[in-house]
This record gives C-alpha cells, structure tokens and sequence, in this order.
C-alpha cells in the first residue's frame, strides 16, 4: 500500500501520522508532503514521537509537487488548509479522505505548557491511524 500524508507545513501533524502508519506496517510506503512546507520538522514533533519510541529527526518538509505524477492508493489530508488546497493529482488516487487534527503549533508558553498540547495531538494521531484503513 502506498499512502501519502498532506498537511499545510508537513512539520508537525503530517509527519506525526507518517510516522505512525510506517511503525504500524512496515510494508506500507508512507510518504508526506505540504502545500506549504515549513524549513523543518517541529522541535516538539520530534520530541512527543520519540517518547512513543518513533524516530523522525531524519524526515524534512517536503512540497506535495513533486508527488503530484505518483500513484496512491491513499492521498489523506490532516488540516481543513491542506484539504482547501490539495492539488489534483495527475498520477491514480484510489482513495482521498481527510481526517482532520487541530493545529499543536498553535500552543504557546513554555515548553511546559506547549509540550502537553503536542502529545495530545500525538495521541490522537496514534488513535486514529491506528484504525487505518477505515
């Protein structure tokens, strides 16, 4: 199976769920990409994966372009931007669904206080791939 992952950043929830779905089945070819992708991976991203035992300090923000000619069996959106803006893709989709997660980067304050917030997201993101497909 083939699955492409969409976000507006590809820094945070997109790169979460990536993640995810790769530790779920590693047979699955997961990829993600953004509209408008961000210069990194978010710091706390990174940070609320590993505590689930999930490397992805290797993965960068990529532009949803340069897999526009690619065929999928599954194109997933995980923001209402992302979903807004999702290209048509030239290569076969067979299934686009959006499954759609509050921003964590928009927390501020501390690392205290914006840390909880990105593992509640995290969570979330673990709960619902965890039941992908479906």
């Amino acid at each position: 199976m083939k699955v492409l992952v969409l976000c507006t950043g590809n820094s945070c929830r997109s790169q979460m769920a990536q993640g995810f779905l790769k530790s779920f089945n590693p047979d699955w070819e997961v990829l993600s990409a953004g509209t408008r992708p961000a210069e990194r991976v978010n710091k706390y991203a990174i940070k609320v994966m590993a505590e689930k035992g999930i490397d992805i300090t290797g993965e960068h923000p990529k532009l949803v372009d340069q897999f526009i000619n690619d065929e999928f069996d599954y194109v997933i959106t995980v923001c209402d931007g992302a979903r807004e803006v999702c290209p048509v893709f030239i290569g076969k989709v067979k299934h686009r669904i959006h499954i759609g997660f509050e921003d964590p980067a928009d927390a501020v304050g501390s690392d205290e206080e914006v840390t909880p917030e990105y593992r509640r997201i995290r969570d979330e993101i673990q709960d619902r791939f965890a039941r992908f497909p479906g």
